[in-house]
């Protein structure tokens, strides 16, 4: 494809990327798809003469668009926002122009001096504490997902506890995500050394004296205790742990404090909700929050500091002959390769810097503000309703709550629940999912996609209250 060819065809792409934004409410919000139908759609064999890019634009209209579940769509309310935005998309066409494989700091040193400015831009738009900046001691880096983040965060911990004999034990809750227990699986922890400490029963929040008291045993037992993940904003409810009193106990047994805020620690752009950080800058030794959440930043960008960098190139760094270079020799730039568990690593940063230049400290919290006020007047939607019990609290854009079933056993109510879901989900007007709390079944209306007004909420609450008259 020649210059001319791409600026011909990118026209053309970026013309139908604008149309799909501005038609999107006109999708059905979950793909229709049954298993097996793109692909049967699909030629079974790659083409053995190049075809032209308008064959690519019709097919995918044709054949990929019907398989695909509209995340931005405004009725989209299932699992978190993944957030795009024009600036976004169009700092992530710009990495993909300049190709630029930012391993270490050589490849391309703006790939990775914009980063360490952007994550301190960042760092100071959340209120995060000065050490967590990568002119301090510590530092931030894009990762692909939190996920990724984890992991690193209980390497660098496994690695910080040095040579110490017997078990390494890590500790979650049942309301922790997933990732972690594959973090220390992945990082070589045996079954069983992730381990489980208990939660409020009402707020679903960690148990601090919980966490000691597992924690004191474990090392009675032989084992070291290298790492506790407090999680703000849960998954499942968005249950906030109380990381200050987790802190403590951490502290107390020499163990690393991770701090999962994927979802709901982007919100503390908002002065307000700062409270979300309350104990990070006393005892947090990493903290992870995804920009490709909730702030407008397409996927994938997550964001991971820690409050010391050293333990964590220290777990991670290697230097191949083919990779040695005078500026890393230097010892005075960054190579974020070592920051991470890939080697290479695409210029994320541009799409993050897009996205605060052209919204601003201003427009992102407007967006949060926007998706917490939605969340607020929904819940109070449910509330008024004596057929609907909401679970409370709801401090971010989440809102868990149930339809109420009285003839019914508990069984029987998740499953009415679950089939009202599917039905509304069928509907194509929103998509909504599920968790479970004990027993009960509860629906997850999660606000926040850009194009989301009041008017789709209140739509989304109709459609809500007709399907459960209909039962």
């Amino acid at each position: 494809m020649t210059p001319e060819e791409f600026r011909e065809y990118g026209r053309q792409v970026v013309d139908w990327i604008a149309d799909y934004l501005g038609s999107i409410e006109s999708y059905p919000v979950r793909s229709p798809s049954r298993p097996g139908d793109v692909r049967a759609a699909l030629p079974a064999h790659p083409p053995e003469r190049g075809e032209p890019f308008d064959a690519v634009l019709a097919d995918l209209e044709r054949t990929i668009l019907p398989g695909i579940t509209h995340w931005q769509h405004p009725g989209f309310f299932a699992y978190f926002p993944a957030n795009t935005s024009g600036p976004g998309i169009l700092g992530d066409l710009l990495s993909a122009g300049l190709g630029v494989q930012g391993m270490v700091w050589a490849t391309s040193p703006a790939c990775t001096e914009l980063e360490t400015v952007v994550v301190d831009w960042l760092a100071e738009l959340l209120g995060l504490p000065a050490h967590f900046r990568t002119d301090a001691r510590g530092g931030g880096v894009i990762q692909d997902s939190a996920s990724s983040a984890s992991l690193v965060a209980v390497l660098a911990a496994r690695h910080r506890a040095g040579g110490a004999p017997g078990r390494h034990t890590i500790y979650v809750s049942s309301q922790t995500h997933s990732s972690l227990e594959r973090a220390g699986r992945i990082a070589g922890l045996a079954e069983g050394d992730v381990r489980a400490v208990d939660v409020d029963p009402d707020t679903l929040a960690m148990d601090p004296a919980h966490l000691d008291a597992l924690m004191s045993a474990d090392v009675a037992a032989g084992a070291t205790p290298i790492l506790v993940c407090a999680t703000v904003g849960t998954t499942s409810t968005t249950a906030v742990d109380p990381v200050a009193r987790i802190g403590e106990v951490c502290r107390a047994h020499g163990a690393w404090l991770h701090v999962d805020a994927a979802y709901a620690g982007v919100s503390a752009v908002c002065p307000e909700l700062r409270w979300i950080n309350d104990g990070v800058a006393e005892y947090a030794d990493s903290y992870v929050t995804n920009p490709h959440k909730w702030l407008l930043t397409n996927f994938d960008c997550s964001v991971l500091w820690l409050a010391d960098r050293v333990p964590m190139i220290d777990a991670l760094s290697s230097m191949p002959e083919y990779l040695r270079n005078a500026a890393t020799s230097s010892g005075e730039v960054i190579d974020y390769r070592d920051w991470q568990i890939p080697l290479g690593r695409r210029f994320r940063a541009l799409k993050l810097w897009s996205v605060i230049r052209w919204y601003g400290a201003e427009g992102l919290r407007a967006h949060i503000r926007g998706g917490i006020e939605l969340a607020d007047e929904f819940a109070a939607l449910v509330r008024a309703d004596p057929g609907f019990e909401v679970r409370e609290p709801h401090p971010f854009g989440l809102v868990c709550f149930r339809p109420l079933w009285p003839d019914l056993s508990a069984e029987e109510a998740g499953a009415a629940t679950l089939a009202m879901m599917e039905r509304l989900n069928d509907s194509g007007a929103l998509y909504l999912s599920h968790t479970k709390v004990g027993d009960q079944v509860l629906l997850r209306m999660a606000v926040g996609a850009p194009s989301t007004e009041r008017r789709h909420v209140h739509e989304a609450w109709r459609r809500i209250q007709e399907a459960h008259e209909r039962r």
